[in-house]
């Protein structure tokens, strides 16, 4: 199916249910290299299985990663009306334009790893609905969103990290969360950008309103997407749903991304197999629900800033455990004994 075929949530759900898998052999040979290259077994630790997953998704037993891609996805929400935000929405298209310029902090990390950086700013002029009061997105608007992202991933890329910006998007995800997951809006909900206690008990509100209006949904984790995501949100779940139809492997960011990510999973368990977690972040909730979609992340850098930017810093990892796996020497090649 194309982005353009992908119309109505139906075709969303279609492309779920016949997901490719990694190449077994390739993870085969891959594990038996592993084995004959010059260290003790187990001694480069999670780099190793790190390494065999990365080769198993490319379908190649001596993988490297020289085509990483970065896509930041940025979208306003509704329910910022209600001053759940230490920011004001306009700082959204703010942002945007400092990406373009190559100010932020992702542009840096996206230099340091050698990785295509991509933005797509979608409708900042028309935020999402309120979603305590009515969807965020209805059907049309959704998918909008959604093939955006899809459209976002070049298929030559051999790594993808989809990143966001959206002021009131914490708020989006600690309401899918606790949607999916139970538990009290509390459990949920964290400081985002910093908010003080008065608006901290606003945000929790509006978290449990939205899960009290469109909680049925999490039978439908689609549809609950729509109604309590953001376009941000929707076009990084496209993005992730058309690396895996490409055998990109992912590397998740943050809360928000994950919370994304989390509605593919729950629609169809194992369709993030093809995704790691980069990093635990900084947003209380983002450890439980990394444990949720059974996830342990690379790094833990006490790091909330989006972006796209703790994933981000986590390619360098992805590529030093394929360069030490696919340039090491075996025992054999380098006359050592012990192999």
């Amino acid at each position: 199916m194309t982005g353009t075929d992908l119309r109505t949530i139906t075709d969303l759900a279609a492309l779920l249910r016949d997901l490719p898998g990694p190449d077994a052999e390739a993870m085969e040979v891959a594990r038996a290299r592993d084995a004959s290259l010059t260290k003790p077994p187990g001694a480069l630790g999670r780099l190793e299985e790190v390494a065999a997953w990365v080769c198993g998704w490319q379908g190649d037993a001596r993988a490297r990663i020289r085509a990483p891609q970065i896509v930041i996805f940025a979208g306003n929400h509704g329910v910022t009306a209600q001053g759940v935000s230490a920011f004001p929405a306009e700082v959204t298209a703010q942002m945007v334009a400092n990406f373009k310029a190559g100010g932020a902090a992702i542009n840096q990390i996206a230099r340091q790893v050698g990785a295509r950086m991509d933005v797509h700013a979608i409708a900042l002029d028309r935020p999402t609905t309120d979603f305590t009061r009515a969807p965020a997105m209805d059907e049309a608007e959704f998918m909008d969103a959604v093939r955006v992202g899809w459209n976002a991933v070049d298929p030559e890329a051999d790594l993808l990290v989809t990143g966001e910006m959206g002021i009131g998007n914490t708020t989006s995800a600690s309401a899918i969360c606790h949607a999916l997951y139970g538990g009290q809006a509390v459990d949920w909900t964290g400081r985002g950008t910093g908010v003080d206690p008065e608006a901290m008990t606003i945000k929790t509100r509006a978290v449990d309103a939205a899960v009290r209006r469109h909680g049925a949904l999490r039978r439908a984790p689609l549809s609950l997407l729509a109604a309590l995501g953001g376009r941000e949100l929707a076009a990084m779940a496209g993005a992730i749903l058309r690396a895996r139809h490409l055998r990109i492997p992912v590397i998740l960011d943050g809360f928000i991304c994950c919370a994304a990510a989390a509605c593919l999973e729950a629609e169809a368990p194992g369709a993030l197999d093809h995704c790691i977690a980069g990093h635990s972040s900084a947003e209380a909730a983002h450890p439980r629900l990394l444990h949720h979609l059974g996830k342990a992340p690379l790094l833990s850098l006490g790091m909330r800033l989006g972006e796209g930017s703790g994933a981000a810093l986590a390619i360098g990892i992805v590529q030093g455990a394929l360069a030490c796996h696919s340039g090491m020497a075996s025992f054999a090649e380098a006359g050592v004994s012990g192999g």
